[in-house]
C-alpha cells in the first residue's frame, strides 16, 4: 500500500537537513516563559524577541488581560458555534461596531482569524465569471483565497502600478468585476505598497481594490488605519481586512467596507460561516487594546522611531537589510548555510528572529525576518545590532 506521506519525502529531507546544520529545529521554537512583551525565556536563555510581530507590545497589556479575565468569567470561555449560528453574542457585534466606526466605515465582518478574514472575504467576492489580480508577493491567504474562489487569478509584478494597469486594459470590455488586492506592508520584506497608484489605477479601470492592512493597522497612518490612511486614500480602497493578531496582540481578523451589501457576504463566507466564532474574552481583550492603541498615538511614533534604529543599525553594520523604513526588517543572505547557521547563533546569543527559507521568500533567497515593538528599549536594539554584527563576522557574512 502506498504510503500516504510519501508525498512529504522531500520536506521530511529538508527539515532533517536544516536540524542536522543547526542542531534544532528552526519551527519549533518554544517560548518557555513571557517575561515581558520584548523578553522570553527560550531554551532556558532570557532572549531578545525580534519576530514576534507584537508592534505596539499590546499582548501584555493588563488591562487587556483584566478585560479577558472579566468577560470569561461573565460569557463562558467559548462560544461553541459560528457567527450564523449561536456564536454571535453581543460582543462580537460590539467589537463590529468599534472596528467599522474605527475606520470610519459602514459596516464590519469580524473572523476568528486574519488568515480566515482574506480566504472569506477574497473567496467571497469573487466568482467564475470575475478575475483576481493578486500581486505577486502576496501572502498566502491571500492565494488561498484566490484557490477556494472560482474567479480567474491574474498575478502583476511586485508593487508595480503600471503592470496592473496594463493587465486591467488587457481585459476591458470582458465581462465580470475585476478585484485587485494588496498589503499594505509586505510581511516578509517590509516592502510598503505604492496604495495611492494601485487606488488611481483602480478609479480608471472600474475595478475593486482590496488592501490587507495585517502589518500596517495601528502602525502607519494619522489614526494606525494603515498605508492607505497614510497616503490619502482610503476612501477609494473598497475593502479593508486585516488581523488583531499583530499591533493589537490578539488573535482574529476583520473587513471594513462602505459597500451595503456585506450582509450578503456574511451568508456566502463559508470560512465565515462554517467556523466557531472567536471566545469572549478574546473579543473584550481586543476591544480594550483598541481603545489603548486608540489613546496612545505615542506609540505609533515610537515604535517608527525603533524601526528606524533597528533598520539603520543594519545597513551600517554592513547586512543587505530592507529598502524601505517599516517595523519589518529582513536580513537578505545568499545561501541557505549562512542563513541557518547565523539564526542558530542569533538565538544561542540571545537574539530571536524568524528564519525566512525558499520558496516562501519573494527572490528565492533566504531572509532573516525582524520585527520591531514600541515597547522595545534603545538598549535592547543596540544589543540586538552588536549580536547581528558579531554573528555575521563570526559567520564570514561580513569580512
Amino acid at each position: 500500500m502506498s504510503s500516504i506521506f510519501a508525498k512529504f519525502s522531500g520536506t521530511a529531507s529538508a527539515l532533517g537537513g536544516l536540524i542536522e546544520s543547526g542542531g534544532r529545529n528552526p519551527f519549533g521554537v518554544v517560548i518557555e516563559k513571557v517575561v515581558s512583551s520584548t523578553v522570553g525565556v527560550i531554551e532556558n536563555r532570557e532572549t531578545l524577541l525580534f519576530g514576534t510581530n507584537n508592534y505596539l507590545g499590546l499582548s501584555q497589556s493588563q488591562n487587556a488581560v483584566k478585560a479577558a479575565q472579566d468577560a470569561a468569567a461573565k460569557y463562558g470561555v467559548g462560544t461553541t458555534g459560528s457567527r450564523i449560528a449561536n456564536g454571535t453574542q453581543s460582543l462580537h457585534r460590539q467589537l463590529e461596531v468599534q472596528i467599522a466606526s474605527h475606520f470610519n466605515r459602514r459596516d464590519a465582518m469580524v473572523f476568528s482569524t486574519g488568515y480566515q478574514a482574506n480566504l472569506g472575504i477574497i473567496s467571497a467576492l469573487a466568482g467564475k465569471e470575475d478575475y483576481l489580480l493578486l500581486d505577486a508577493d502576496s501572502h498566502a491567504s491571500i492565494y488561498d483565497g484566490s484557490r477556494l474562489s472560482t474567479a480567474q487569478v491574474i498575478r502583476f509584478r511586485h508593487n508595480d502600478p503600471d503592470d496592473l494597469h496594463k493587465r486591467l486594459k488587457r481585459l476591458e470590455g470582458t465581462p465580470g468585476a475585476k478585484l485587485v488586492v494588496v498589503e499594505g506592508i509586505y510581511s516578509m520584506t517590509g516592502n510598503i505598497a505604492p496604495v495611492a497608484e494601485f487606488a488611481a489605477v483602480k478609479r480608471e479601470t472600474d475595478s475593486y481594490l482590496l488592501v490587507d492592512e495585517a502589518h500596517s493597522f495601528g502602525v502607519i497612518g494619522e489614526n494606525g488605519l494603515g498605508v492607505a490612511e497614510a497616503a490619502g486614500v482610503e476612501k477609494d480602497v473598497d475593502f479593508i481586512a486585516g488581523t488583531f493578531s499583530k499591533s493589537l496582540g490578539t488573535v482574529g481578523g476583520y473587513c471594513v467596507s462602505d459597500h451595503p451589501e456585506m450582509d450578503l457576504i456574511r451568508v456566502n463566507c463559508r470560512p465565515y460561516m462554517f467556523t466557531a466564532s472567536l471566545p469572549p474574552e478574546v473579543i473584550a481583550a481586543t476591544m480594550t487594546a483598541l481603545d489603548e492603541m486608540k489613546a496612545h498615538p505615542e506609540l505609533r511614533t515610537q515604535l517608527m522611531d525603533n524601526a528606524k534604529r533597528l533598520h539603520g543599525g543594519l545597513h551600517r553594520i554592513g547586512l543587505n537589510a530592507s529598502k524601505q523604513v517599516s517595523p519589518v526588517v529582513a536580513v537578505t543572505l545568499e545561501t541557505l548555510g549562512q542563513a541557518i547557521t547565523m539564526w542558530n547563533r542569533l538565538l544561542e546569543e540571545g537574539v530571536y528572529v524568524n528564519l525566512s527559507l525558499p520558496p516562501a521568500t519573494p527572490d528565492n533567497r533566504p531572509l532573516l525576518r525582524c520585527s520591531v515593538m514600541a515597547t522595545h528599549t534603545p538598549a535592547q536594539i543596540d544589543k540586538a545590532l552588536e549580536v547581528f554584527a558579531s554573528v555575521a563576522r563570526e559567520c564570514s557574512v561580513l569580512s
